[in-house]
């Protein structure tokens, strides 16, 4: 029996949206920076602000999708060295995020780490999150540092700061292309 929090029932969102956001991150980080770059926050802020109520929404459709398609990648490379994901992905992802008490409320972390779990399990993050309600204003770094993290762990993982990016704009050629 199929769940309500099966992938196929999930809107996929707007992918290359949140993509974009992500990498501006990964940049910023990998070129130094401990703290957003003003211009490009500012950049990020009007992009957000141009999407409108619909657009927003789809954008966290999106960065959901990229959370699943990271932990399905990230599932099958620790299942190949017979590692549960779970097991190696959710701790760090939890420390990481308790070490970014400003951008993160502790309060935020179980949501996120379920959103991980969830994913990590086959099933739709944004389905799975859509159980408990609406997205609030204050999920919204989270949720994109949930991301960012994945791909940064992703990164590390294969030594190549541009794999996780790479990964999802693959996924993406070969969906437009079918």
């Amino acid at each position: 029996m199929a769940s309500v929090c099966d992938p196929q029932y999930a809107p996929a969102g707007d992918v290359s949206g949140a993509l974009m956001v992500i990498d501006s991150r990964l940049k910023s980080i990998y070129d130094g920076g401990t703290a957003i770059d003003p211009e490009q926050q500012q950049l990020i802020d009007q992009f957000t602000a141009s999407l409108g109520p619909r657009g927003a929404h789809d954008l966290l459709d999106g960065a959901c999708t990229i959370i699943y398609m990271f932990m399905t990648w990230l599932r099958m490379a620790y299942e190949d060295h017979d590692k549960d994901v779970i097991e190696y992905v959710v701790p760090s992802l939890v420390a990481s995020m308790r070490m970014m008490p400003k951008s993160i409320r502790p309060e935020a972390i179980p949501t996120m780490a379920g959103l991980v779990v969830s994913a990590g399990m086959g099933l739709s993050p944004s389905l799975w999150r859509k159980q408990y309600g609406k997205w609030t204003k204050e999920e919204m770094n989270p949720l994109e540092a949930t991301a960012f993290l994945l791909a940064e762990h992703i990164n590390r993982l294969t030594d190549d700061r541009e794999f996780a990016t790479r990964l999802i704009s693959n996924a993406l050629s070969k969906a437009e292309g079918a």
